[in-house]
């Protein structure tokens, strides 16, 4: 039977955590962003300076995947949260990048948006934080229910956000653009939700 604290082989889950900083990072500097538009370039940059560094942490839990003979948790399981992590700060600058590149003004939904990646970021951190112990497993699942209730208020800001644009936008450039954003704000949320359902998965595999 699996024990219930989980083996450290490795630095698999210091890997982890360290990842999920960034993440919660680079979420919050693109939520600066968003609150008043200024020095888009100064913030893109940071965020992709945030994306580099978890780029390596995913590199380093890889290489010490292909080295490890034991690992606390599935191989494949490791595999995927650590790539799925990555997704997140690759939409996370992506964001930034278009807002940069497009010039784009913030408005209130792509700062609603921003704030709820924020609070899906920081859920992730949270329950990432708790898998190296399996004693943690409903304080997990009820992270991971919160970060899908997120997911879902994220599409339902998105959805509200278009419709708005197609209504009072006359500027159709405006709105390609804005819609464009909006759309990849709510697809952080969905890269959010994928790692929630790899950790459920971990959970419900191991406890």
């Amino acid at each position: 039977m699996f024990g219930r604290l989980l083996p450290r082989e490795g630095r698999f889950f210091d890997f982890f955590n360290e990842h999920a900083e960034q993440v919660v990072i680079g979420s919050r500097e693109l939520a600066a962003l968003m609150v008043s538009g200024d020095d888009l370039e100064h913030r893109a940059h940071n965020i992709e300076s945030i994306e580099k560094r978890a780029d390596r942490i995913t590199r380093s839990t890889i290489e010490l995947l292909h080295k490890s003979f034991i690992t606390p948790i599935d191989r494949d399981d490791i595999h995927q949260l650590i790539s799925k992590m990555d997704d997140i700060l690759d939409l996370i600058e992506d964001s930034a990048q278009l807002m940069f590149l497009y010039d784009v003004k913030p408005t209130p939904e792509a700062k609603k948006l921003a704030d709820i990646c924020v609070g899906c970021c920081e859920h992730v951190k949270d329950a990432v934080a708790l898998l190296s112990n399996m004693d943690n497993a409903a304080k997990i699942m009820e992270i991971c229910a919160e970060i899908d209730r997120l997911e879902s208020e994220a599409d339902h800001v998105m959805r509200a956000a278009i419709a708005r644009l197609f209504r009072e936008e006359p500027d159709v450039r405006e709105l390609i653009k804005l819609r464009s954003v909006y759309e990849h704000l709510e697809t952080v949320t969905d890269r959010c939700e994928d790692v929630a359902n790899i950790i459920q998965g971990i959970v419900l595999e191991n406890s």
